[in-house]
């Protein structure tokens, strides 16, 4: 076998592509996130690429090595040993080179695949502790529709309320369209506005900028705004690529709620999704904890009333190349969290 690190990009997309790859494997994702270093490599068998991958490289502040990061990869199966053992011993020698500390994976696989789970853990795999809200980088926990049957058997299968709020948003006179570039700017305000209420930070007006300019042209991303009137209600990006398409963020304004424009824009980004060939409609993330008392449960029993599979990934790995620099990093992540969340509150009281 051999490790073909950053040919050919059309290769590379083609494979994770066919092979149920995550818009965050994609190159066009790792240009987004341009304040971080991209490797990508293809494995291949006699001219057969057998597995894939991108992986974002980060300095550590303080530490002054590096984290290496392979969003919702690599692209392989995880049940072949052979690949999964040339893969990793090929990074650790690239680690070398990058100074890296760690990499850290969190494949798109679940929690019960078990003999994939136990494959990784063979080749020294560190599993994180399993957590239930949105503890890690990526949600453990989703919401996925099939939506390989015709769209009115996709529709038959919400919720009867589910179904009667999308037929409200038409009834009452809610409009859902593609936006432009130029409408980031009123998406971004309903998202401060989300933000907020909803008590997490919000994104950059430059950041779903650069989003937009790296994604549409490819014909991954799309803008969505529901409109009652003159006023925007409600926007969505959404992110279609390979057979899944993924519901990204989300932003709703404090008026003319009852006219429940969200459901609305839910539906038009199915509809898209089936256009684009996809299989699988992604509601991205949900808790794992469902007691209804848990200030997240609104979030699931919204995405649960479009009849979404409850989906528990299998957690995020990270293959250590140096102990005692991981040792001082892993400390650091939790005092760090609760920095952030003060620095969330403050800035949430400034702002009454």
């Amino acid at each position: 076998m051999e490790f073909v690190l950053n040919g050919d990009p059309v290769e590379y997309t083609e494979y994770i592509r066919a092979h149920g790859g995550n818009f965050l494997q994609t190159l066009e994702w790792a240009r987004v996130k341009s304040d971080w270093k991209n490797i990508y490599f293809v494995i291949r068998d006699q001219g057969v690429v057998r597995g894939a991958g991108s992986i974002l490289i980060r300095r550590l502040p303080v530490i002054g090595k590096n984290f290496m990061y392979c969003p919702r990869g690599p692209v392989l199966d995880y049940n072949d040993r052979e690949v999964l053992r040339f893969f990793t011993d090929k990074i650790k020698e690239i680690s070398r080179q990058y100074n890296a500390i760690m990499l850290k994976v969190d494949p798109d696989i679940e929690a019960a695949e078990k003999e994939k789970v136990d494959n990784l853990f063979a080749l020294g795999f560190k599993r994180k502790p399993l957590t239930l809200n949105f503890e890690g980088i990526q949600p453990r926990f989703v919401s996925r529709l099939d939506i390989t049957p015709d769209l009115e058997e996709v529709m038959a299968g919400f919720h009867h309320k589910t179904r009667y709020n999308i037929r409200l948003a038409e009834r009452k006179g809610v409009k859902v369209r593609v936006g432009a570039r130029d409408d980031l700017k009123a998406f971004h305000r309903i998202m401060e506005v989300t933000g907020l209420r909803d008590n997490f930070v919000v994104r950059s007006l430059a950041y779903f900028q650069k989003m937009y300019d790296e994604l549409v042209p490819p014909g991954y991303m799309r803008l969505y705004l529901a409109e009652y009137g003159d006023k925007v209600l409600a926007g969505a990006i959404s992110l279609a690529f390979g057979d899944k398409c993924w519901y990204l963020y989300g932003a709703s304004s404090n008026e003319h709620r009852n006219l429940m424009p969200n459901y609305l824009m839910q539906w038009e980004m199915i509809r898209w999704a089936r256009e684009e060939g996809c299989d699988i409609y992604d509601f991205r993330g949900i808790s794992g904890d469902l007691d209804p008392s848990n200030p997240l449960y609104g979030l699931y029993r919204f995405k649960k009333g479009f009849n979404g599979k409850f989906t528990e990934f299998a957690g995020e790995f990270d293959l250590i190349f140096d102990p005692l620099m991981y040792k001082l990093w892993d400390v650091g992540i939790p005092l760090a969290k609760k920095l952030r969340s003060k620095l969330i509150m403050a800035k949430k009281k400034l702002r009454k």
